[in-house]
């Protein structure tokens, strides 16, 4: 071998390299423009200079994943590379979905917002029109949305298309209906719409919009009416059957659907339930035959408007003439542990689709679909996850009985009782700022190691590392003097009285206001150290164990997994238990 040639690397040593699949190294090269460029080989089998590739992940924070172990700096951070074939399985997962750099502004985005946002980017481009839509067209590109709430789905269209779309609306409740036509008034692309009062199912008020839709998205309210009703057994929006009376989400996916024009699209979000409850088989099946039904998306845990709760979109298009799709796409999102991963944009999704890797996505032909009880769950059709090996398994169970033990012998650090109970004057952040020992800043500010990061959703604040991580989810940057304050004392006596102030805004955070009358004890920075200190060590052993506590339940995950597929199985008893297995001749008597 040339000498130079072992200074080599191809992807797959770089995936080794960094304990991560290549679909990673893929994902990195796409992502980064600064990722080396290869020295040599061709676009099968590329050849990247070691020295460039080491240099790399050191300068982007990727070092961590060094499968070389003892590379930090403190020995309760090893946690984190454990097992990367079993903790980064999801992992892997997101970067095989995150084909481009995502926006990540949507820290601050409820549940609600984000399914929106996500819904949105499956209308296909031809939504809206190439001009502004003249409102008195009668074909007019309209996207409607039958349950539009406070219109969080709407104003996702509008900042999708601006106003080359007229958004039409119907929300049972008067309070949320004024509440969306303010929040259209107020949009900044000044989109045309309409919203309308009562129950769109009972009495759909948008019924001149029956076939002309370009586009319908809809998340079905909770409390939806018990079917059939006398009046509504043979509406003409049951095309694919009457739903029972337990299948509401079926009656609002038919409802959407009868609203579309030819080639109009319809995303709708409805529960796991749906795709398989024996009383909508019918209707799943007349969904699947007609070919309407083109995509099922399983989203990750918690991605509806309400926390905790497991979503599907069904996505439907009308067939122009009688050519429907012959197969439904199978997607696989549940395995994302970030919804912030979920593709936003249309493009991203269409990069997902083109990708089609087995373990997220598979079309599935419809006579497959239709046999037994017509399941809709899209982890019924892709790939299995993948197996991990009884070696793996049986280092890294070894690795974890080390860790545990030396967590041991550490234990929770131990702090002797004062004399007597200090009594420390306080000062208010506020005060501090006039004194000019912090400064407090925007969102918008680039925090660096040492700030105090205030953040949304009532999180608690933290101290910034100089991460990148840092910059996800703030509400202010707090600037401290390092001469008079310690960051880490500031940080944990800021959360205590911070957790006292009843937080009334939407995002779950502080005002500045609020900030300001925050109590911290005023006392030396010598003392400030010490306390510091010690808050500090807690929460790198809080941070370790959970962590300890995040891996092993993924190895016993795992393990169980291995043993009901076959790729472990139970020790066998030991020889000195053997009796045990065994009835002797004088107990068969006693049987």
């Amino acid at each position: 071998m040339n000498p130079d040639e072992r200074d080599e690397m191809t992807a797959a040593a770089i995936a080794r390299l960094a304990g991560v699949s290549r679909a990673a190294v893929s994902n990195w090269r796409r992502r980064y423009p600064e990722f080396p460029k290869p020295v040599r080989g061709g676009a099968g089998s590329p050849k990247f200079a070691r020295a460039q590739i080491e240099a790399w992940l050191k300068a982007t924070g990727k070092a961590d994943q060094l499968a070389t172990a003892g590379q930090t700096e403190t020995g309760t951070q090893r946690v984190d590379g454990l097992a990367p074939s079993l903790e980064d399985e999801r992992d892997e997962l997101a970067a095989r979905v995150r084909q481009a750099p995502q926006e990540r502004a949507d820290a601050d985005l409820t549940s609600g917002q984000r399914l929106a946002r996500v819904m949105v980017s499956l209308l296909p481009r031809s939504t809206a029109s190439e001009e502004p839509v003249d409102v008195d067209n009668a074909d007019a590109n309209i996207v409607l949305d039958p349950a539009c709430a406070d219109a969080t789905a709407l104003a996702a269209v509008a900042d999708r298309f601006g106003d080359h779309v007229k958004l039409v609306g119907q929300e049972i409740e008067e309070s949320a209906a004024s509440a969306a036509a303010l929040n259209l008034r107020s949009n900044a692309w000044d989109v045309p719409y309409e919203i309308q009062t009562g129950d769109s199912l009972l009495d759909n008020r948008l019924g001149a919009y029956l076939g002309r839709a370009k586009a319908v998205i809809c998340e079905p309210p909770l409390d939806l009416p018990q079917w059939p009703s006398e009046e509504l057994v043979t509406d003409q929006r049951w095309k694919f059957g009457t739903p029972a009376p337990r299948d509401g989400e079926l009656a609002w996916v038919q409802h959407c659907y009868a609203h579309l024009r030819p080639l109009g699209v319809a995303v709708v979000a409805v529960s796991p339930r749906t795709c398989i409850q024996p009383s909508g088989r019918d209707i799943r099946t007349g969904l699947v035959r007609s070919g309407v039904l083109r995509d099922v998306i399983a989203l990750p845990k918690g991605m509806g408007s309400l926390p905790s709760t497991d979503v599907c979109l069904w996505v439907l298009q009308r067939p122009y003439g009688s050519s429907g799709s012959a197969v439904v796409r199978m997607t696989d999102l549940s395995g994302l542990v970030d919804a912030a991963e979920v593709p936003h944009e249309y493009a991203a999704w269409e990069r997902l689709f083109a990708d089609a890797d087995p373990s997220i996505s598979h079309a599935v032909p419809r006579l497959e679909l239709l046999d037994g009880d017509v399941d809709l769950r899209p982890s019924r059709y892709v790939a299995a996850r993948p197996e991990a090996r009884a070696d793996d398994l049986l280092r890294i169970t070894e690795r974890l009985r080390t860790l545990y033990s030396d967590v041991g012998r550490r234990g929770i650090p131990s702090f002797a009782a004062p004399a007597s109970p200090p009594a420390y004057p306080h000062v208010t952040v506020g005060e501090l700022e006039r004194a000019g020992a912090l400064t407090i800043h925007s969102r918008d500010t680039p925090p660096r190691a040492g700030d105090l990061l205030v953040r949304t959703h009532g999180r608690p604040p933290v101290v910034a590392t100089g991460a990148e991580g840092d910059g996800l989810g703030i509400a202010q940057v707090v600037e401290l003097d390092a001469e008079r304050l310690d960051a880490h004392f500031v940080v944990t006596f800021l959360q205590t009285d911070a957790s006292s102030v009843p937080v009334t805004n939407t995002l779950g955070v502080l005002s500045r206001d609020e900030l300001r009358r925050c109590r911290i004890p005023r006392i030396p920075l010598s003392e400030q150290r010490r306390y510091g200190d010690a808050f500090r060590r807690l929460q790198e052993l809080q941070e370790a164990l959970s962590t300890l506590a995040r891996v092993s339940a993924s190895v016993i995950d795992q393990t169980i997994h291995g043993l009901t597929v076959g790729v472990l199985a139970p020790d066998p008893p030991s020889l000195k238990n053997t009796d045990d297995l065994y009835v002797t001749e004088g107990e068969t008597s006693k049987l």
